[in-house]
């Protein structure tokens, strides 16, 4: 290890933790010291247990972890099931690249604006009834609850939509470093179907390689906000919508119990990852005793192509979803049960201009800064390992994933209040903060492969030619992955407009974006408007993508013609 690489590791290192982890450990602290009844600002500096009966106390308690249970886990273990049931009916079918083009739109658009369009699209007078109430025979919307309703579906729905094409991704990532053709002509050449197979012999391969997204998937469905405000159920809510509201309560003296709810919510989701890995274990077990049992089972192709058929209407209601944004947005009478608007117009984006003109600035701002300081400690970590020639340690992985399993609402109060102490909270500064902890992890997971796929053979070959280190940067490296930086720049954008938290806790409020007013507005009655702020929010992730689709395209489109003349 050169010197230089020591020193360039040195200071990535004391970069990240300083920078991303102090924050979420200081806030950590802080929200449990509230948790136990310590709030200097109340006058109140003895541990206590008062917090955590006022929060038993509280109405709906209950039923709120009920709520969270079923919806998070639901979603997740369903999403993971059928993620895996498609990849096996149509992997052969589909290559990577086709599937990343493919699933790009729904891993693209934010959170907040897909459940906008699910909530127009699954509501009593929605698109979905609209297509039957000539089947039906409905002249007004049926009295059913479709979306917030009692049980969470519609929000499990919407958890469902965007994680498992996140899930499909990942697997399929997965499956290139695994030969799967081959070893699914072994088994079937010794009598297994198709879905056997799966199970016996390539998921057993996978799970180590999706491990940490599908803890990541799980830690974020137990702690949904924009989601399950828009289409989850709202008295009571979700814990962490209800603590969204305690902490948010004019009465200061709820952010005891509200501190002791989040702490909750971090257990939580600890436990549940603590129930997945125990399952991990038991299935260990039980899948060596069924192995060694040597019977080929019955045939798993019905449940594939059932798996297969419901991922193709998620899809289908997700894709529904986006288009009715934009027709929302434009549609000036629409009357139930009408299927396409009778007019349109665009005096709803010119009603609502001086609202999402400020709220777009915001989040462009947001989005360009955090993109581009998570992407910049992304290729100094990625550099710094190349020069100090190691690769990286489970500790580093285990560094990036950390503010995606860790639950926002658990350490984002207590963040605050360490904020507040040196005088950041409040502003756009420390909104850009909040937000790079949760912009960073993405960017450098997505980053991270490309530039570690890099042929050697060129790096070596500059070295030779003299180029320094820093020349090797700049003049090979840089130029060479444009095209996967400007992706993990997409994603970046895509992860920094989506968050609503961060930016609602750490702005105090006074940072308005696209997210924080389509989340207020989502809960309103005029469609029209919610639909505007939705669709800019939707639009901005597109853009960035088609333009890390465009740039790499334009800028070497001289060297793809030299090569086309050369062949």
């Amino acid at each position: 290890m050169s010197h230089e690489g020591r020193v360039l590791r040195g200071v990535v290192l004391a970069v990240v933790v300083l920078g991303l982890i102090a924050p979420i450990a200081l806030g950590l602290w802080q929200t449990g010291r509230a948790a136990f009844g310590i709030l200097p600002a109340l006058g109140r500096d003895t541990l206590s247990l008062e917090p955590w009966r006022d929060l038993a106390a509280l109405p709906g308690l209950a039923t709120s972890l009920r709520l969270t249970l079923v919806t998070g886990l639901g979603s997740t273990v369903l999403s993971l099931l059928l993620a895996t049931g498609f990849c096996a009916a149509v992997h052969a079918r589909m290559s990577n690249a086709t599937g990343a083009r493919l699933l790009t739109p729904f891993l693209a658009i934010p959170h907040a604006a897909l459940a906008v369009g699910l909530a127009f699209v699954l509501a009593p007078s929605g698109w979905i009834a609209r297509l039957l109430a000539p089947l039906a025979g409905w002249e007004r919307p049926p009295d059913i609850a479709t979306v917030n309703d009692s049980w969470g579906l519609a929000l499990m729905v919407g958890l469902m939509v965007k994680e498992v094409p996140f899930l499909l991704l990942v697997i399929l990532s997965a499956l290139s470093q695994i030969p799967v053709a081959r070893q699914m002509a072994a088994g079937r050449a010794l009598g297994y179907g198709r879905g056997i197979v799966w199970i016996k012999i390539i998921m057993p391969q996978v799970w180590p390689l999706i491990r940490l997204p599908v803890w990541v998937v799980l830690a974020y469905a137990l702690s949904v906000v924009d989601m399950a405000i828009i289409l989850g159920p709202s008295n009571p809510p979700t814990l962490a919508v209800a603590l969204t509201r305690w902490f948010s309560d004019p009465d200061p003296a709820m952010i005891l119990p509200a501190s002791a709810g989040a702490v909750l919510q971090v257990v939580l989701v600890a436990l549940a990852v603590a129930l997945l890995i125990g399952a991990e274990a038991l299935g260990k077990r039980l899948g060596r005793w069924w192995l060694r049992r040597g019977g080929r089972g019955l045939s798993a192709e019905p449940g594939l192509w059932a798996a297969s058929a419901a991922v193709v209407a998620l899809m289908a209601v997700g894709m529904l979803a986006m288009v009715s944004l934009l027709v929302w947005s434009l549609a000036w009478r629409w009357s139930f049960p009408q299927i396409w608007p009778e007019s349109f117009s665009l005096k709803p984006w010119a009603g609502a201009q001086r609202g999402w003109m400020r709220a777009l600035g915001n989040t462009l701002v947001l989005a360009g800064a955090t993109a581009v300081l998570s992407l910049a400690l992304a290729i100094a970590w990625l550099e710094a390992e190349d020069r100090a020639r190691r690769s990286r340690a489970a500790w580093a992985e285990a560094l990036i994933y950390l503010p995606l399993l860790v639950p926002q609402i658990g350490f984002l109060y207590g963040l605050n209040v360490g904020f507040l102490q040196v005088g950041l909270s409040g502003g756009i500064w420390a909104v850009i903060w909040a937000q790079a902890l949760f912009v960073f992890p993405y960017v450098m997971i997505a980053l991270s492969d490309p530039w570690r796929a890099l042929d050697p053979r060129m790096i070596r070959a500059a070295a030779a030619l003299g180029a320094g280190p820093g020349r090797r940067l700049w003049a090979v490296k840089l130029p060479v992955l444009l095209r996967p930086i400007l992706t993990a720049s997409a994603i970046g954008v895509a992860v920094s407009v989506a968050q609503y938290l961060p930016t609602l806790f750490m702005g105090a409020g006074r940072v308005a974006t696209l997210t924080t007013e389509a989340v207020t507005l989502s809960s309103g009655s005029d469609r029209r408007v919610t639909g505007v702020y939705a669709t800019l929010q939707a639009a901005l992730p597109f853009a960035a993508y088609l333009a890390a689709a465009l740039v790499p395209a334009w800028v070497h489109r001289n060297r793809r013609a030299l090569s086309g003349g050369v062949t």
